[in-house]
């Protein structure tokens, strides 16, 4: 970043709304740019709109971080939210000022678990990747600090313990946003086996069952982070530098799953919060799932191979976003289970997100790994929907042919196996059983070629061959687009 004659982001360099002094009534292990924007977001909002009056404690979770950044900045830091809403182009921008500090558990992790004896402490919240929530075994009671998550936790819930075991009411409401499947519960899991590994007594483990409440939640905002391109315009702009901006989605949405009595707690529904705390998160999590995550599995890889480069340029195309729009509406949504209106409300909010005008999200970058994800985000609409009709989902069982044709590959490389688009290379990657299977195929006509990956159960855990019909259609959709191109085989599903 180019220096500028301005002062670094503090309290004194910004007259706009801070939060004053409040306890700090949140821990967040994470420091990164998804929490900031998500998370902090809206306990900030909670604090300006519902007297929550909460500051948040950050600990990063990993040796490399932002704790340093942070404490100069007084946790202060500019977060940006832009895209489509309601039609219209938004770009809100909020300082950030629920956060007081950030902790280094490297440098000092006393510091840390001196927080648990903070009697106003009630909430824990955390992000720490996909592979964050996992139970190592060679974590150590007596570590400074433990090296995965869910043993530091455990070294904190039990200073907790230590100092207020005999309280009720001292535990802890303990908000998990990695992106696994029952988060909350799989990190109870983790805890409770440091707990009996690490003989901590009985005692505390019902302590931790009785007074800690441990909530699976579904996360969903697309965060960009620092936007270093613009950095310095920004900075500028705003007559003060913030090494520390955050860029997302305007869209969010946290499901999280626990008792009504949270509703209190947590009153994210007064402050008109997009936050929903319900008994079970497993229908909003399919929701996502089979309408986001697969409208985009559904769709890209033809739109690439009909010469589209970003998703944002999808949706002026008339036929993508007619072929995209099919699949949800009339193959997906018959397929779940929340109200219709819910999901349709939903599938909205999905195209103004891929028409969001600030992000540049590139098919090729959707393009990884798209074996799991077809398996997991669209198998099982098709199956819903044969099963519901009795029919074939022509706009589904074509993204099949197009995610088949997208993989005939020419040539492995150490990088991932090499296609072609009009004459231009471009790079599939996946698991490599993926990619050797699909260059010892790549010489299989159309009708070979389908049967072998229709019949190949360790992609799909089943031989999709046997689903009446499916492998005769989708050789017959590939052989088209051999012959006419991805484009025109979307054209014609949409007057199927």
């Amino acid at each position: 970043m180019k220096k500028l004659s301005y002062q670094t982001l503090r309290e004194q360099n910004y007259d706009g709304y801070l939060l004053p002094e409040a306890p700090e009534r949140v821990l967040q292990f994470g420091e990164g740019n998804f929490l900031r924007a998500f998370v902090d977001y809206f306990i900030d909002i909670l604090n300006e709109k519902t007297g929550f009056q909460s500051k948040v404690v950050l600990c990063q979770p990993i040796a490399p971080g932002l704790a340093d950044l942070i404490n100069e900045q007084e946790g202060l830091y500019t977060l940006y939210l832009r895209g489509f809403q309601n039609g219209q182009k938004v770009n809100q921008k909020r300082v950030i000022s629920c956060v007081s500090r950030c902790l280094n558990p490297y440098k000092d992790y006393e510091e840390v678990l001196a927080c648990a004896e903070n009697p106003d402490l009630r909430y824990i919240a955390c992000n720490t990747t996909e592979a964050g929530i996992v139970y190592d075994p060679s974590c150590q009671f007596t570590d400074s600090p433990a090296s995965s998550y869910p043993a530091k936790l455990t070294q904190f819930l039990y200073r907790r313990f230590q100092k207020f075991g005999t309280e009720t009411g001292k535990g802890f409401v303990i908000l998990a946003c990695e992106l696994i499947d029952n988060n909350g519960k799989e990190l109870e899991k983790c805890v409770l086996n440091y707990a009996a590994q690490w003989n901590l007594g009985e005692d505390f483990s019902n302590w931790i069952r009785r007074e800690n409440l441990f909530c699976s939640t579904l996360v969903d905002r697309i965060v960009t982070g620092y936007p270093r391109a613009e950095a310095d315009e920004i900075n500028k702009e705003n007559g003060y530098i913030d090494q520390l901006i955050d860029t997302g989605e305007i869209f969010g949405f946290w499901v999280i799953e626990g008792p009504q009595s949270l509703k209190k707690e947590l009153p994210f529904e007064e402050a008109g919060l997009p936050v929903l705390i319900t008994d079970d998160h497993k229908p909003y999590k399919q929701r996502k799932v089979r309408i986001l995550n697969g409208a985009h599995t559904s769709f890209v890889l033809g739109a690439y191979l009909a010469g589209q480069d970003i998703v944002r340029d999808c949706m002026e195309d008339e036929v993508i976003q007619k072929f995209m729009n099919k699949t949800i509406y009339e193959e997906i949504i018959p397929t779940l289970t929340l109200p219709k209106e819910e999901l349709e409300e939903f599938a909205a909010s999905v195209t103004e997100r891929f028409r969001n005008p600030f992000i540049d999200h590139a098919l090729l970058s959707i393009s990884l790994n798209s074996t799991s994800k077809w398996k997991a985000r669209v198998m099982p609409s098709l199956k819903g929907y044969l099963k519901e009709t009795g029919k074939l989902p022509s706009c589904i069982t074509a993204s099949f042919a197009f995610y088949i044709a997208f993989f005939r590959g020419e040539k492995l490389t150490e990088d991932g196996l090499v296609g072609m688009r009009n004459g231009t290379e471009y790079m599939i990657k996946d698991d490599q059983a993926v990619l050797d299977f699909f260059f010892a195929h790549r010489n299989d006509s159309a009708k070979d070629l389908a049967h072998a990956v229709c019949t190949n159960e360790q992609f799909w855990g089943e031989d999709l061959s046997k689903l009446d019909g499916f492998e005769a259609e989708v050789c017959r959709y590939l052989e088209e687009i051999e012959e006419k191109g991805a484009y025109e085989v979307m054209r014609e599903c949409l007057a199927s």
